[in-house]
């Protein structure tokens, strides 16, 4: 029998590494934890909208948002497995630029819809069976 060789070794050390990191990947139980938050943090707004809970349009719109930004924090937390410990604070990085992107989108959108419904032209019903 051979002595094993310097290239031997090292094969058999390579499969001890798990690529240096100390995330957690998730389990079957956060996953589904994941999931069956995203399925209530969805089912809520819908329920908002489709019900007609509120009689003010702007009280549901504030809480779909709402809804939105804490379905995001949950898809990132489970699914994304973004913490403030791992990868050095990056993660922490990477989840505050995420929520200045959505604040960006949120308030561009609101802002152009804003003025959409405010510079429309106004019509009468009696307009409205005129057009094409």
């Amino acid at each position: 029998m051979s002595a094993p060789t310097h290239s031997d070794t090292a094969a058999d050390h390579s499969h001890d590494h798990h690529h240096g990191d100390h995330a957690s990947h998730g389990s079957f139980k956060s996953y589904m934890t994941g999931f069956v938050l995203s399925v209530i943090l969805t089912a809520i707004p819908f329920w908002l909208v489709m019900g007609e809970v509120f009689a003010s349009s702007t009280l549901t719109a504030t809480l779909v948002m709402a809804f939105a930004l804490v379905q995001i924090v949950v898809h990132m937390v489970y699914f994304l497995h973004l913490d403030t410990k791992s990868e050095g604070g990056w993660n922490m990085m990477a989840l505050m630029f995420t929520v200045v992107l959505v604040l960006i989108g949120l308030t561009g959108s609101l802002w152009v819809m804003h003025h959409l419904n405010t510079n429309m032209m106004p019509m009468s019903p009696e307009m409205m069976k005129n057009l094409p």
